[in-house]
C-alpha cells in the first residue's frame, strides 16, 4: 500500500502497543511499550512520536488512552523528564530579569536553601500539591537548623563543634517561600511543562498580625533630646516626621528636594544585593515601583537645609577624597551609609530611652499614628507613606481611627451632658 495512504493510522492521537524483550547481563526482561504520534515536525514533516512503557499491557493501555484523549481535546503536554531542581535553575537564570537585585537574591536564597533540598530531586511533572503541602508543614515544625544556646544565651559546643537544633520558620517566611515556588511553577505552566500549578491547592499557615509599637509622645520627646547633635540626627528626624522607609532615606538625593515648594520626591531606594558574590549597594526603584511627593513640615525642610550646609563643610574638609554621588545622607567622605551602621546607632538610642524593642520601621509607624491623630485624612497619609491604597493604610492603622472615634463619642457625650443641664 502506498505510504501516503497510511497517514490516518498515524494521525495525532493514534498509537500502538507491543510487547518487548531485552537482554541485560545475560538475563531477559520483558515489558510493554506504547508509541503514539503527537504531530509532525514543521521542519522536515516527519512524525513526532512518544513512547510509554510499563510492566503490564493493561497499565500501558490506560496511559496510552489518557495521552490520546488529551491530544484529541487539546490538553496534551509532552512528558517532561527535567527535575524540579533543573527547572528552578533555569527559572533563576532566565526568568528573573526585571526583578530588583535584592528581590532576586532573596528568591535565590529561598530556592537554594529550602526548596531544592526538599523538592529538587522530584520530576517536575510528578510534583503534586500533597508533596508541596508536606514541605510547608515541615518548615512550620522544624524548618531550619540554628545554633543551640544554653540558658545564658551562649552557643553550645561539643568537642569544639557547634551543636545545632531545628527551629520552625515563621508563617510569613513560609508564605514568602511559597510565593517563590508558586511563581516558578506558574512559569512552567505558561511554558507548557505543566497542565496546572500544583502549589495552587496548598494551605499556608495563618499569619498573626503583629502589634504596632510606635513611639508615644513622651518617647518621641525623649528620642528628640537623645539624638541632639548625633551624626545621624537629620536622618532620624526626616524618618520620624515624613514616614520614609530606611532604604528611601539612604537613597535620597539632593535633586529630589525642592526647598522652594517644601517637597521631597521619593523615587528610589538604596538596596543591598550581590554582584558576583560581593555585597554591593545600588539605587533601585521604590518598594512598589512608584514615586511619590511628600509636602514636608517646615521643621523638616529646615533640618535638610542644615544638612546641606553641614555636607558643604564636609566636602571642604574631604577635598579630592569626597565621593560625588549627590546623596543627602552620607559619611564624612561622601560615601553612602549602610543600614547596619544606621541601625546600630538607632538601637543604642532607643535602648537609652527605654524602648530597646523599637525597630527603625517603627519611626514610620510613629509618623503615621501622629499624622492620623493630628487630623490628617487617610488619603493624605496613604500618599505620604506610599501605600498602594487607602484601604491598606486603614487596615494597618485602623486601631488609631477606632480610638479617635471613641474619643469623638466621648466628646459628644460631654456636649450632650452640658446642654442637658441648661
Amino acid at each position: 500500500m502506498p505510504r501516503g495512504k497510511t497517514t490516518n493510522k498515524n494521525a495525532p492521537g493514534a498509537g500502538t502497543i507491543r510487547k518487548k524483550t531485552v537482554k541485560h547481563n545475560g538475563k531477559e526482561y520483558t515489558y510493554w511499550e506504547a508509541r503514539y504520534t503527537t504531530g509532525y515536525d514543521p521542519g522536515n514533516g516527519k512524525q513526532i512520536q512518544k513512547s510509554i512503557s510499563g510492566k503490564t499491557q493493561k497499565e500501558v493501555a490506560q496511559q496510552l488512552r489518557e495521552a490520546t484523549s488529551q491530544l484529541d481535546i487539546g490538553t496534551y503536554i509532552a512528558p517532561n523528564k527535567q527535575t524540579v531542581k533543573e527547572w528552578l535553575e533555569i527559572w533563576m537564570a532566565e526568568y528573573l530579569f526585571g526583578v530588583k537585585p535584592r528581590t532576586a537574591s532573596i528568591y535565590t536564597n529561598d530556592i537554594v536553601h529550602y526548596i531544592i533540598p526538599a523538592l529538587g530531586a522530584i520530576r517536575l511533572e510528578a510534583l503534586n500539591a500533597h508533596t508541596i503541602q508536606g514541605f510547608y508543614n515541615h518548615l512550620a515544625k522544624e524548618g531550619r537548623s540554628v545554633p543551640k544556646r544554653d540558658k545564658d544565651g551562649n552557643t553550645v559546643r561539643h568537642n569544639g563543634a557547634i551543636v545545632y537544633e531545628s527551629a520552625p520558620l515563621s508563617p510569613k517566611t513560609i508564605k514568602n517561600i511559597h510565593g517563590v515556588l508558586h511563581r516558578a511553577l506558574k512559569q512552567a505552566v505558561l511554558n507548557g511543562y505543566l497542565r496546572f500549578n500544583p502549589a495552587d491547592a496548598c494551605i499556608l499557615p495563618r499569619i498573626e498580625k503583629s502589634k504596632l509599637m510606635p513611639l508615644d509622645e513622651f518617647q518621641i520627646s525623649a528620642f528628640l533630646k537623645e539624638i541632639k547633635g548625633n551624626r545621624f540626627e537629620a536622618l532620624f528626624l526626616v524618618a520620624l516626621f515624613t514616614g520614609m522607609r530606611q532604604g528611601e532615606l539612604l537613597g535620597l538625593t539632593w535633586d529630589c528636594i525642592n526647598f522652594t515648594s517644601g517637597t521631597i520626591l521619593v523615587d528610589k531606594q538604596l538596596q543591598l544585593h550581590q554582584e558576583k558574590g560581593v555585597d554591593a549597594y545600588k539605587l533601585v526603584s521604590t518598594k512598589n515601583g512608584r514615586s511619590r511627593t511628600i509636602t514636608a513640615a517646615p521643621f523638616v525642610m529646615a533640618q535638610l537645609r542644615a544638612r546641606w550646609k553641614q555636607q558643604a563643610q564636609q566636602k571642604l574638609y574631604a577635598g579630592s577624597a569626597w565621593e560625588q554621588n549627590n546623596l543627602v545622607f552620607t559619611d564624612e567622605a561622601g560615601h553612602h551609609l549602610t543600614k547596619p551602621t544606621v541601625y546600630r546607632e538607632y538601637k543604642r538610642i532607643v535602648t537609652s530611652i527605654g524602648r530597646p524593642d523599637a525597630r527603625f520601621h517603627d519611626l514610620r509607624h510613629s509618623y503615621a499614628v501622629a499624622a492620623i491623630r493630628a487630623g490628617d485624612d487617610i488619603k493624605t497619609v496613604q500618599g505620604n507613606l506610599g501605600h498602594a491604597t487607602a484601604a491598606f493604610t486603614l487596615d494597618v492603622y485602623g486601631h488609631v481611627t477606632d480610638q479617635m472615634k471613641r474619643d469623638s463619642a466621648a466628646r459628644m457625650e460631654a456636649f450632650i451632658s452640658s446642654v442637658s443641664a441648661l
